[in-house]
Formats: structure tokens, C-alpha cells, sequence
């Protein structure tokens, strides 16, 4: 029983070291008697959805040594100094190094320096192709594409979100060495190509995104705002034609030294960042309202019902109040559209406060309020919102027209456009798909529903009137005669509806 047991138990052992552990074996020992040079891949391109490259590479190259091999250090140090514009003292501790078999003399160099480099002949001496990424659009995007670090890791934006994919496999060229790293003579070199990265297309369109830009400059240098940001989606299936954040920074001209204002700068505010929303949110309240009345709910309002003038109310000690006095009977007896034009506080503190927090709490569910959109990003907001156990009457009177909830710039511009295309909420998406050098498609964005809001005819009705509110309301400044446009304004910004050659746009 016992010699059995150790048969099996050395028949086993044999197997895993002879077939499941061979590859790592045969790389251990090519490692101990080869030395290679690194063939760097070359990173993916980004590109818009028509092609306009967003982000690429220039050819550097990286200089290394095997002080084993270099027969004069001194020697050696002196003419890497001085052509390769470096600091003498700095190569020789280099090359003096005992702990290391091979050093990094300097990295991302130009051509001219190789070529005099290769004049020389210098022992023990070896450089190899390196990639510079570069972004032939600057200060475009800056937020969303990120940076990638020294050595070619995505390390911000969607560098870092589709890394794997864009980062490739690299190669080697590998030389016979004797015990302590200097070359065979006469050894062959085995040559292991690199596999270059996958290139990403996005949903974003360049043209788009340069009007969206030069807004935010605009209004930049016009009104000095604490801060400038503007996401444009198409409702049809969420893809974001533009996203933009002000002030930008050159991907060309990274301050990677001043971390504090690196972070500020990089970071993308409509993704990450939560606010208030405040009357843009009453586009949602709407919404519920109209799709509880359409569906029989007798606490729901007709959008034809008139809200009485006094527009002063009192819940749990809370005073809500109209933004106007209504002198002159400014702003008195107003129907739903009438107050989405007026943007009259106390009118959605009505419908959420008749509609009740658990009828309201599955819209905003449905609408992804506290929770992630599920876009292609990192370090997506949640969002804030109460839980609903702990909503007093006060609570969701607020919510109503926007306060006591917090939301993402992505997050608003999702609700929104579900709840004027029909009530389909879909994932929103920066990327289109990822595909190699030959065309082959590797990954592609689906248009996937995650929820349904409201009914089509609760959004063609919500359409209408938020059109009312551009042409006859507070968001007259956004009217473009020959475009059907809706919004709704707020403290916090505007979120339009562009309804243009049956194309429909969100800017929020």
C-alpha cells in the first residue's frame, strides 16, 4: 500500500514538473544563460468616432548597460556624458552598481543621440526602441483620456480604465552570455516580436467636442465661475459626444511636479464629483408626475391642473418659498408647464410630497439617483441620496425641486435623457469598441437597457413642455431659431434637449 502510494505520489510529481511546470522551467533556465534586450510595444491608438487621433506615440529610445561587460568604466562614463548630454558623476555610479547586472542609463532620447551612440561601439553598452505617448489635440479631453506614466502605464482617465488593452506585450531579443552577463562570441540572437496594443475608438466626435471647449473658455474668461463643465449625450443610446471640464492642461506638458494642481486639473469633475442639482432637477420630478397620472394615480397632477397662487408652504417647520414674490400676480395659478417655465419651488413640492417617498423612491431608482451609471470610467460617483426610511415630509419636499439629493454631472445627464426619449436608460458609454492594427474587433459597446423610466407618452408630453421653457421661460438665451430646444434652468447650470434633423442631443 505504501510503495503505491509513493509511486502515484512520484508519477504526479514527475507530470507537474515535467508538463504543467515546463514553461516556467524553460524560461528560468533560458533567463540564467541569455541576456536580452526589450522590444517595447507599441501602445494602442485613442481615436474619435471618425478617426481624428486623440492620442499616439513618437519613437524614443532607452540606452542600458551590463557593467560586467564594460571594460573601461571610467572611459565609458566620460563619452556616454558627453554624448548623450548627461552628468558624468551619475553614469559611472551607474555603471559601478554591484547589485545590478544591467542599468537604465537614460530613457526617451532622440534618434540623433542613437546615432552617434552607434559610432561608438562602445562594450557592454545597448539601446532599444522606446514610445513617447503623445496628443496631437493637446489640451482636448484632458480629463477623459488621462496620462500614462514614465514607463507607458495608463495611469489616469481611459489610459488606466482600458490599460490592458492598450498597453500590448513586449518583446525581447535575447544574446548566449557566459556566468556573469558578457556576450558569447559568435552566439545567435533569438528574436521574440512584441504584440502591439489595441486601438480605441470613441463615442466622442472631435467637432462636438471643440465647439463644447471653446464654450467653456467662453464662459470662463466672461463670468470667472468656481468651475466649466458640459457632457453632450445622445439620448438615442447614451454615448457622450463631448465631455469637457475648465480650466484644461496640455497631456504634452504634464506639471506631474505639482501634485496638488495635477489632481485638480485631471480630475473629471462630471464623473467624480456631486453637487446639488437644484431646479434642473425638476425635469425628474415632472417626469414621475406626469407617468403617475398617465398611469390612474389620483395623487398625481394633470399637466393641466392649475397650482393655486399662494406659493408659500410650511412642511415640518420648513418654509418653501417661490423664488418670486408674485407682485403683480407674477407667476400665480400656474399649470405644470407654467412652472417649469417659472421654476416655482413650492409646484414640485407638491407632486413629490402628494406622490409620497415610496412611489417616489422606485423613480429615482429607476432613474439611477445613488447609484453608479456604469460608465466606462474610473472613480465614478455614487451620488448621494437619504435613504428612505430616513425621509421626513421636509426631506422630499426638497428633493422635489433638487436639494437634499446630490448627484454627478453624468449622472443628471442620464435621468434627463431617459426621461425625454422614451423612458429607456441605457449604460453610458465613452467607448465604441477596441480593435487591433488589422481591423479585428476585440470589444464593442452595446447599447444595454438597464431600466425603463417612464412611458413614451409621458416623455413626448415632458418634451413639450421643457421646449416651453426655452421659448417662453427662464431659458430663453438657449433658444436657436430653426432647432427644436428644450431645458431647464438652475442655480447650478442648464441641461438642454437639442432636438435637431431628428437627432436628439442631452448638454448638461
Amino acid at each position: 500500500m505504501a510503495v503505491t502510494f509513493l509511486f502515484c505520489f512520484l508519477a504526479g510529481r514527475f507530470f507537474y514538473v515535467q508538463v504543467l511546470w515546463q514553461e516556467e522551467l524553460n524560461y528560468r533556465a533560458l533567463d540564467q544563460w541569455t541576456r536580452e534586450i526589450p522590444i517595447v510595444a507599441e501602445r494602442g491608438r485613442i481615436t474619435d468616432r471618425n478617426g481624428v487621433v486623440l492620442a499616439d506615440n513618437s519613437t524614443a529610445y532607452t540606452v542600458f548597460a551590463r557593467s560586467n561587460a564594460v571594460k573601461d568604466k571610467n572611459s565609458t562614463a566620460l563619452v556616454l556624458a558627453q554624448t548623450l548630454d548627461l552628468n558624468g558623476e551619475t553614469v559611472y555610479e551607474k555603471l559601478t552598481k554591484k547589485k545590478a547586472s544591467e542599468v537604465t542609463i537614460t530613457r526617451k532620447i532622440g534618434k540623433e543621440y542613437i546615432e552617434e551612440l552607434a559610432k561608438l561601439s562602445l562594450d557592454g553598452v545597448y539601446y532599444s526602441r522606446d514610445n513617447v505617448r503623445h496628443y496631437p489635440k493637446r489640451e482636448t479631453l484632458c480629463q477623459v483620456l488621462g496620462f500614462t506614466s514614465s514607463d507607458g502605464v495608463g495611469t489616469t482617465g481611459l489610459e488606466k480604465y482600458y490599460d490592458e488593452y492598450l498597453s500590448g506585450k513586449n518583446g525581447e531579443l535575447l544574446y548566449e552570455t557566459d556566468l556573469v552577463g558578457i556576450e558569447i562570441e559568435g552566439s545567435v540572437a533569438t528574436y521574440l516580436p512584441a504584440e502591439d496594443g489595441y486601438n480605441v475608438e470613441l463615442t466622442i466626435d472631435y467637432g462636438v467636442q471643440q465647439i463644447v471647449e471653446s464654450a467653456l473658455e467662453k464662459t470662463w474668461t466672461e463670468y470667472s465661475p468656481a468651475s466649466a463643465s458640459c457632457i453632450v449625450l445622445d439620448v438615442n443610446n447614451f454615448e457622450v459626444l463631448a465631455l469637457a471640464n475648465y480650466p484644461s492642461y496640455d497631456l504634452n506638458d504634464i506639471p506631474r511636479n505639482e501634485t496638488e494642481l495635477l489632481n485638480k486639473l485631471s480630475r473629471n469633475a462630471l464623473v467624480c464629483d456631486i453637487y446639488e442639482p437644484g431646479s434642473t432637477f425638476k425635469i425628474v420630478t415632472s417626469a414621475i408626475n406626469i407617468e403617475e397620472y398617465l398611469q390612474g394615480n389620483k395623487k398625481a397632477f394633470s399637466p393641466n391642473y392649475v397650482f393655486p397662487s399662494s406659493r408659500t408652504r410650511a412642511v415640518d417647520g420648513t418654509t418653501v418659498k417661490c423664488w418670486s414674490n408674485h407682485a403683480n400676480g407674477k407667476h400665480c395659478n400656474q399649470t405644470l408647464a407654467e412652472a417649469l417655465n417659472n421654476s416655482c419651488n413650492p409646484c414640485f413640492t407638491d407632486m413629490a410630497l402628494s406622490l409620497g417617498k415610496q412611489t417616489f423612491y422606485e423613480y429615482l431608482s429607476a432613474f439611477g439617483f445613488g447609484k453608479r451609471t456604469g460608465i466606462d470610467f474610473g472613480g465614478e460617483a455614487y451620488g448621494l441620496l437619504m435613504p428612505e426610511t430616513a425621509v421626513r415630509a421636509c426631506d422630499l419636499a426638497r428633493i422635489g425641486f433638487g436639494q437634499t439629493i446630490a448627484v454627478s454631472g453624468v449622472q443628471l445627464a442620464c435621468a434627463t435623457a431617459s426621461a425625454i426619449n422614451g423612458g429607456y436608460y441605457y449604460t453610458p458609454k465613452l467607448v465604441k469598441r477596441v480593435y487591433d492594427n488589422d481591423g479585428y474587433v476585440v470589444k464593442e459597446a452595446e447599447n444595454e437597457v438597464k431600466a425603463r423610466t417612464v412611458s413614451e407618452e409621458a416623455s413626448k408630453i415632458l418634451a413639450g413642455m421643457l421646449e416651453g421653457v426655452v421659448t417662453q421661460g427662464s431659458g430663453k438665451k438657449a433658444y436657436i431659431e430653426g432647432y427644436k430646444i428644450g431645458g431647464k434652468t438652475g442655480v447650478f447650470g442648464l441641461t438642454c434637449v437639442i432636438i435637431a434633423m431628428k437627432k436628439r442631443y442631452i448638454m448638461a
